[in-house]
């Protein structure tokens, strides 16, 4: 189905959400039409954030407004949908539109597996109406469901289009970049040299596909690394954890900046511990990259400032690899948690391949590696 269809469809004026490679055609619609608009569109830091400005933007016009997501964003969305919308609390009607990751039946990355198998039972459990679409939808059954839907709609519930791998066609072309120098995937190598054998903790996406590679590429293991393969937003936390049960072992965590921004309070918690062995590496390129380069609002904040009012006692913003370079060997000798925001263009190698190890066997030789310690 064409992605215009789709919109008008749906008949929706205002779209809030998180980006999902899945719904790059709507994503690309909404950025072509409307860019970030915020009479139209916003790009929140997650899924919670998003139906939360929903209810706001219904009870300010009285309008039913769109949340798209891909389907790990469900997690974030079960608070306000259960004690904000639901019709036993204020009745504020959503659409949601749901990329499906991991349908059963159709090959995806680990991380995918469990919640795709249980997407559509986990909006039946939040008594959310969901239907289902895919490449063979027609433009009259999507109208039939919107029809059904409206009654629902009105009666100050949510409902929910669940999209299929492919389903949505004909996606403008645009163009995502920013002005910085350094490539992402070089940053990593930066860390990797200086890190040694300490552990890493990496975000999810390309950044912890791109450290895979690098060892591979140097010919080394990879029980030094934790690839957070899912959860976005926790690598930090993931961090933290061992930093705190590690205290006499430096811990870096590669982040990156939507994953930073998704769960920022994270940063506050961290700062408020002040664990000394924790080194925090934000690689900022104020874009959901791994999911087609929609933009965060990354670009237009002081992350360093950020760290600092969280409690972080250095924190500092590199664009060139000496000075990266520089503040990771200050970082090892400086004995204190630091912050290091890595100014980072946006793309990735088109060959870029995935970890052959599985996600048991990460953790299981990261562990071990961790024991040894």
């Amino acid at each position: 189905m064409k992605v215009k269809s789709f919109v008008d469809i749906l008949g929706a004026d205002f779209y809030t959400g998180v980006p999902d490679s899945q719904l790059k055609a709507l994503c690309n619609y909404l950025m072509a039409e409307y860019g970030i608009d915020s009479a139209h569109h916003v790009i929140a830091a997650n899924e919670g954030n998003c139906t939360a400005l929903a209810a706001g933007y219904h009870l300010a016009t009285g309008k039913v407004p769109v949340v798209y997501m891909q389907n790990s964003g469900e997690g974030n969305i079960i608070n306000p949908v259960a004690s904000l919308l639901n019709d036993k609390v204020y009745a504020i009607p959503v659409i949601f539109v749901v990329g499906w990751r991991g349908e059963p039946g159709i090959h995806d990355e680990p991380q995918h597996i469990y919640q795709g198998e249980v997407t559509v039972k986990l909006l039946e459990d939040m008594d959310i109406k969901s239907f289902i679409v895919g490449k063979e939808t027609t433009e009259e059954e999507l109208s039939s469901a919107m029809e059904d839907f409206r009654s629902v709609l009105a009666a100050g519930k949510s409902v929910a289009f669940v999209i299929r791998k492919g389903a949505l066609s004909d996606a403008p072309s645009v163009d995502y970049s920013n002005d910085n120098k350094m490539v992402r995937e070089e940053i990593i190598r930066h860390i990797v040299s200086a890190s040694g054998s300490d552990p890493i903790v990496s975000t999810t996406g390309k950044a912890s596909r791109e450290l895979f590679e690098i060892r591979e590429a140097n010919g080394q293991g990879h029980q030094y690394d934790f690839l957070t393969v899912g959860s976005m937003g926790h690598s930090s936390s993931i961090a933290l954890g061992i930093a705190f049960n590690k205290p006499d072992t430096r811990i870096w965590c590669v982040d990156g900046d939507g994953a930073a921004l998704m769960h920022m309070g994270s940063m506050a918690v961290i700062g408020a511990n002040k664990p000394s062995n924790l080194i925090h590496v934000v690689i900022n390129n104020s874009a959901h990259e791994t999911v087609g380069g929609m933009p965060t609002v990354a670009g237009q904040i002081d992350i360093v400032g950020v760290a600092k009012a969280c409690g972080y006692p250095y924190a500092v913003s590199v664009d060139s690899f000496d000075s990266l370079d520089a503040e990771l060997e200050s970082a090892k000798t400086r004995g204190c948690l630091s912050l290091i925001e890595v100014k980072c263009s946006i793309g990735a190698r088109d060959d870029l391949g995935r970890p052959t190890t599985t996600a048991l066997e990460n953790k299981q030789n990261f562990m071990n590696y961790l024991s040894s310690l």
